[in-house]
């Protein structure tokens, strides 16, 4: 059953509505997740997070954030939605090192002292580019880490935009058959780059991430970039196609 088209806000907190009454909850993570399980890179890729100044957006129940926290940096976990902001805080009451904020990811990195790293778990195609990414850019300090992975192909098979334009996705509930729709912005991964870059960051590497199930079309980018030390006097070079 498909449902009427709903908000982004409104979807995740009748996301977290239906979580919260469930009795089934997700175990803690061993190593990490990038949307797949079981595929795609660890969590290697963050490096020695110790000390260090995180930010998750669009945090959900915090699984991942107090992953981190547990290696020794200081984690605030954002989500707007009111719903999966309380699933985090029954979840992890009194975690050291992790701080849970209910909040629009803009209106907080407009307001927080910059990171050391930010990363998201497929959060940011749900925000308007041009709104997050400016907001990004100051959010980190210079020679900062931003690390977020992003629908590259849907389990339908339609594969990525090729311009920057939101386009209709299906979330199913877990447990239901009611499918709701959202404006997600699912891009080529040169359009990354090139908002990235106008932006002022540099990116370093695109991982892909496929599903390991045979036949399964689904597949994620693993973007990393960072905030230069100082900004080049001559225009950055883009990675190869």
């Amino acid at each position: 059953m498909l449902d009427v088209e709903k908000s982004i806000g409104e979807i995740w907190n009748l996301y977290g509505r239906h979580q919260l009454s469930r009795t089934f909850d997700l175990p803690e993570l061993d190593g990490w997740a990038w949307d797949v399980p079981q595929a795609g890179p660890g969590i290697d890729v963050f490096g020695d997070v110790a000390d260090l100044r995180v930010l998750d957006l669009g945090a959900g129940v915090g699984r991942h954030a107090a992953r981190l926290a547990a290696l020794g940096a200081g984690v605030t976990a954002v989500d707007a939605s009111p719903t999966q902001h309380q699933r985090a805080l029954d979840r992890y009451p009194e975690t050291p090192g992790l701080r849970l904020v209910c909040a629009d990811a803009v209106d907080h990195l407009q307001q927080a002292a910059p990171y050391d790293l930010i990363y998201s778990v497929s959060g940011m195609p749900f925000l308007d580019p041009h709104r997050l990414l400016p907001a990004l850019a100051t959010g980190l300090k210079l020679g900062g880490r931003l690390l977020f992975s992003a629908l590259h192909t849907n389990s339908a098979g339609d594969g990525p935009s090729d311009s920057v334009t939101a386009r209709t996705e299906i979330l199913r509930l877990p447990g239901t058959d009611t499918e709701h729709r959202m404006h997600m912005w699912v891009l080529e991964p040169h359009l990354w780059e090139d908002l990235l870059i106008d932006h002022g960051l540099v990116l370093d590497t695109v991982t892909t991430i496929d599903s390991p199930q045979a036949g399964q079309p689904l597949s994620y980018r693993l973007y990393a970039a960072r905030r230069p030390e100082q900004r080049a006097r001559w225009a950055t070079s883009r990675t190869p196609r």
